[in-house]
């Protein structure tokens, strides 16, 4: 697609910063109106250079700039700028041509007269610069980096605007249309460019690379030896294997479609309103080829996008117009970057199979609904323009609507504190934070997976738990398979790599020794599997409210494993393996790294240099550091030494055996003659160089100099102490050596091309396998995570019912042990009614986890422990903790995760809602009370009898009378039309005495209602003292003791003593 419609833009008002105006101009250069980038660039120096030498040093310099000492920018620069260009072409400079008279055409040309080029107004640019503005003129929405030789250079606009951001100098570059801005920085310093433009500032990249001009070529264009072209494009969502993408969370970028006519008539339901908007959403991560489609409505969008974590957003461009629309009202919530595409044609999914690595099963692809495939149309579509032809693999698509997966809506996430804090957003102190243990990025990866949208399958669930209980009881095992992911590397997206054609010697490497982790894990499970059963057997009898006694055996043995091992596919991976082992020579891989190494540091030299003689003393310190063994920095020391480096081994063909038995042949043959003109010509110190100016010359120094057979040979190049000369013996023979070398290069790319599409035949095994490490690292995590905290095994059921004996919060918990603290514990029976009984588990004195000496005793049941539990209690007490904990281990225990308690029993959890804290959303105009409403709503309409949900403190944001009348109807709903299991904290006390009016306590007449009363306390010591009670008991506590926390809060005593004044008053 070429052409400025065709390219994405961005939403301004909802892109993750704001942007200033671009305004247009008539001129071919357009003025950016941007006040800030103007100032910046003011104030950066200029260097007026009049040499190729003095543009290559402003290069040195502007590597020389640590980009770490950026200055603070404010929001509004963190964002993609859109350039507007004028259509007026640009013309390359003046050339004059020659023919001869009687070649010259007779009479009348009945030709149509061609534009006059020469005479269009546009300025007579370098084709370097020419070549970058036409690229920017069709990428004009985009950071433009032109790769010229080792350095990768900005122009125009976009060096003075992202010079002074990059921390880097603008200097004038001399051309007779004028001067023209540049900005650069060296090739090797690409990917810190990269992420401050791509993370920091949202922008789009397009890297123009070099590309050899053919013969044919070379003589359309003039003569030029490359063409530049735009290679790729980068966005936030469509990294591939960059350094600076995060390894441990996946890089999604998600596509939504609406259908405008499904909107615009759709019906209106008497009871609950119009309906709402279908809405299709597909997303895929471009760097592991993980690709899901999902149908669902535009009220449940915010959701899936807090549980999906998208990085960037593309929606057709057709509702770029449309600011009233309500999907921008949910998308402007988080604050999400948008992409504005062209939908294009409607790409069928039978069309999806070239950029897939398999075919779509048929049910699968029969079941998309219309805007799913709508969805995934526009992504591909979008993602393929993107790459810039680069091959796609990805996986096939998977429909989220049939992974049966437990909902939760983004304030429970948020609630919950799943992935990071709601205070600061920070990793530490989310439940994530506290259970990982993983020690791969493909598990970690895996492991947020399973804790944002945990399992509602029992067979998945119990699959996990098996795995996880072999690993605890089998710690040797357990240690060597984690020992052996540790040396596997990121499989998932180093296929991946390959996949696009990116993958190097070094991934290579890295597959070939995960293929071998793969194998030694293969053994290791084959082995178990065969053993038998191990385990000695303990037996849970567990009552559940809509099923007989049921018994649970812990007898096992390692069948668990059968699962894994038939999705592990070895025999083509390991011959894979086998042929990179013997191809790739890994000391030829380090020594290119060391000349790699050696590059760099001649240009930190160079920027050295340069420094030392222009710049301040604050440049010289903000210089990067190298390594401690410099290399020489001379092209003569350089070339000096053989430095070539082959990365196949001989033995990779039998060509490449041949090459390198002639090329020993010559080397040595290099050796005699070298030995042979030391003595003929007298000067031991003569050496056999080759430089890219004078080619194969005899280099002498010191007294040889003067030597007799030395003078008699004309002189290329001399000094008072150096002579060099060519003699013809070695003139012949090292063109013979270089030609060798390179056909051994030629060779060895061939192999490499070999092994790469080795790699591509084999890409769905690997990816298998890749996943089978995966669940192995994250089961292996939970086993030793329940071994170092003492946790439980729960066990899953049908039922409706919470059994939870001495619960305890797994961040909080962490939290108080490293102050030396311990946790209170805490039951939870929500959801037992009359007849169930509950376990009251005991344990042995020299057990080490609870779940090992778990011996079950049937204690008489309550009239009804309830399904809604009413909690009462001081501030501070905590009530918040205590419904927090219950829902976290509810989302442990179907991830398969063990949980932290001395037993567990739970009935399969469909969704999870929360209600906890408070917070208002000025962007949308609403009140704090306004926001508790509106999430309480969504609550209400949406649970289900096999729902969880806690709620704390509803209606606070009002008076005490509304509040608790809002209060006791929402306690209402939960308990008679929900039906489903609830924990309600509160300081209204007045509730209760409403529960026993309308007989919804469990000891009313009538069979009993579904609501139990329990509550926290605080013990007092008669002279002030006090101490709070964690526990909680049965009953209300009709006393909050705000004042106590006002007291620890730090009010001044004047205060307090009014406080007890005027309450005292009120209590009369």
């Amino acid at each position: 697609m070429t052409g400025s419609s065709s390219y994405p833009r961005l939403l301004p008002s909802l892109a993750c910063r704001s942007r200033s105006a671009c305004q247009l101009s008539d001129a071919v250069r357009p003025r950016v109106l941007h006040p800030l980038a103007s100032a910046s660039a003011a104030r950066s120096r200029s260097i007026v250079t009049s040499s190729h030498a003095r543009a290559y040093i402003h290069h040195a310099h502007a590597y020389a700039r640590d980009s770490q000492q950026r200055p603070a920018l404010p929001c509004l620069l963190n964002r993609c700028v859109v350039f507007r260009h004028s259509s007026t072409p640009s013309r390359g400079k003046k050339t004059k041509s020659s023919v001869k008279l009687q070649d010259l055409p007779q009479g009348l040309v009945n030709a149509e007269p061609l534009p006059d080029l020469q005479d269009d107004g546009g300025p007579a640019y370098p084709t370097v610069v020419l070549q970058a503005r036409r690229n920017m003129q069709k990428f004009e929405n985009c950071v433009l980096l032109t790769r010229v030789g080792g350095f990768y250079e900005l122009y125009f606009e976009h060096a003075e605007e992202y010079g002074p951001l990059l921390n880097l100098k603008v200097a004038q570059k001399r051309t007779n249309a004028g001067p023209v801005p540049m900005a650069g920085f060296p090739f090797f310093q690409l990917e810190r460019f990269l992420r401050t433009l791509v993370l920091d500032f949202n922008c789009y990249v397009a890297i123009a690379e070099e590309f050899p001009n053919d013969p044919g070529d070379k003589a359309k264009s003039g003569g030029l030896m490359h063409d530049r072209r735009v290679a790729r494009v980068i966005t936030p969502g469509t990294l591939i294997d960059e350094n600076f993408i995060d390894p441990y969370a996946n890089n999604f970028v998600l596509g939504i479609h609406i259908d405008h006519e499904a909107r615009h008539s759709s019906t209106a339901d008497e009871d609950s309103g119009p309906l709402p908007t279908p809405v299709g959403l597909a997303w895929l991560d471009v760097s592991t080829g993980q690709f899901y489609t999902q149908a669902t409505t535009i009220t449940s969008l915010s959701s899936i996008l807090s549980r999906v974590g998208p990085r960037e957003i593309v929606v057709d461009e057709v509702l770029e117009s449309q600011h009233d629309h309500e999907l921008f009202s949910v998308l402007a919530e988080d604050k999400h970057f948008i992409t504005f595409a062209p939908q294009g044609g409607f790409l069928p999914v039978s069309e999806w199979r070239p950029m897939l690595e398999s075919e779509i099963p048929a049910q699968t692809a029969a079941s998309f609904t219309p805007d799913e495939a709508q969805a995934g149309s526009l992504l591909l579509q979008y993602v393929k323009d993107r790459l810039q032809g680069l091959s796609m693999k990805l996986q096939p698509p998977q429909r989220y609507e049939n992974m049966m997966t437990l909902a939760m809506d983004k304030n429970t996430m948020r609630a919950l504190e799943i992935k990071q804090t709601i205070r600061d957003g920070a990793f530490r102190g989310s439940l994530l934070h506290a259970v990982r243990r993983t020690v791969t990025k493909g598990g970690a990866r895996l492991l947020n997976l399973w804790l944002s949208a945990p399992s509602t399958s029992l067979d998945t669930i119990q699959a996990r738990q098996d795995l996880v209980e072999y690993f605890i009881q089998n710690q040797d095992q357990c240690d060597e398979i984690v020992l052996l992911l540790k040396r596997s590397h990121d499989s998932q997206r180093l296929v991946q790599k390959f996949a696009f054609g990116r993958g190097d010697a070094d991934d290579l490497i890295g597959l070939a020794d995960t293929i071998r982790a793969v194998q030694d894990i293969f053994a290791i499970l084959t082995k178990a599997a065969e053993a038998g059963p191990i385990y000695l057997e303990k037996s849970i009898e567990i009552n559940t409210e809509d099923q007989d006694v049921e018994t649970i055996s812990s007898t096992q043995s390692a069948s668990c494993f059968k699962s894994l091992l038939s999705r592990i596919k070895l025999e083509e991976p390991v011959k894979l393996a086998e042929r990179i082992r013997t191809s790739i020579d890994e000391e030829g891989l380090v020594l290119q790294h060391q000349n790699e190494d050696s590059a760099a540091d001649q240009m930190l030299s160079l920027a050295e240099n340069v420094v030392a003689s222009e710049a301040t003393q604050g440049d010289a310190i903000s210089l990067p550091k190298g390594s401690k063994k410099r290399k020489p920095i001379s092209i003569r020391d350089h070339y000096a030494d053989d430095t070539t480096a082959f990365i196949m081994k001989p033995e990779a063909s039998p060509g490449l055996q041949e090459l390198h038995t002639r090329l020993s042949a010559l080397s040595q043959e290099k050796t005699e003659i070298a030995n042979t003109l030391r003595e003929r010509l007298g000067a031991p110190s003569l050496t056999l160089r080759w430089t890219p100016n004078l080619g194969h010359i005899c280099h002498v120094k010191g007294k040889d100099v003067r030597a007799p057979g030395v003078t008699g040979h004309a002189a290329v190049s001399s000094s008072r102490s150096t002579r060099t000369f060519h003699v013809e013996e070695w003139t012949i023979l090292g063109q013979h050596i270089h030609q060798t070398q390179f056909e051994i290069g030629a060779e060895e790319t061939r192999i490499f091309a070999e092994l790469r599409a080795a790699v591509v035949a084999n890409l769905v095994k690997l990816r298998h396998n890749a996943s089978v490490l995966d669940e192995l690292d994250v089961t292996t995590s939970f086993a030793r995570l329940a071994v170092e905290q003492g946790l439980t095994r729960p066990v899953l059921n049908n039922s409706t019912a919470h059994t939870i004996i001495g619960g305890r919060h797994p961040t909080v918990e962490g939290g108080l042990r490293e102050q030396g603290r311990t946790f209170t514990r805490n039951d939870c029976l929500v959801g037992h009614a009359a007849h169930t009984a509950t376990t009251s588990p005991t344990l042995d004195a020299d057990s080490n986890l609870a779940q090992d000496s778990l011996r079950t005793s049937v204690s008489p049941a309550h009239s009804s422990e309830g399904r809604l539990w009413l909690i009462t209690g001081p501030n501070m007490a905590g009530k918040s903790t205590y419904l927090r904990q219950n829902a976290l281990i509810t989302i442990l225990a179907q991830a398969g995760c063990y949980v932290p308690a001395s037993h567990a029993a739970l009935g399969i959890v469909d969704a999870i809602f929360s209600r906890v804290g408070s917070a208002d959303n000025l962007y949308r105009d609403q009140s704090t009370f306004m926001v508790e409403m509106l999430e309480t709503a969504q609550i209400l309409r949406h649970a289900t009898p096999r729902s969880f949900v806690i709620m704390d403190e509803i209606g606070r944001g009002t008076t005490p009378e509304d509040g608790e009348a809002v209060a006791f109807a929402c306690l209402h709903h939960l308990a008679t039309v929900n039906k489903c299991r609830a924990l309600f904290a509160t300081h209204f006390h007045g509730l209760a005495d409403l529960v026993y009016e309308r007989g919804l306590h469990v000891s009313s007449d009538g069979g009993g209602g579904p609501v139990e009363m329990y509550c926290t306390d605080v013990e007092e010591d008669g002279e002030g003292g006090f101490v709070y009670v964690h526990k909680l008991r049965k009953g209300v506590n009709r006393q909050s003791h705000a004042l106590k926390v006002a007291r620890l809060a730090g009010l001044p005593e004047a205060a307090i003593t009014m406080a007890k004044q005027v309450l005292g008053q009120r209590l009369k």
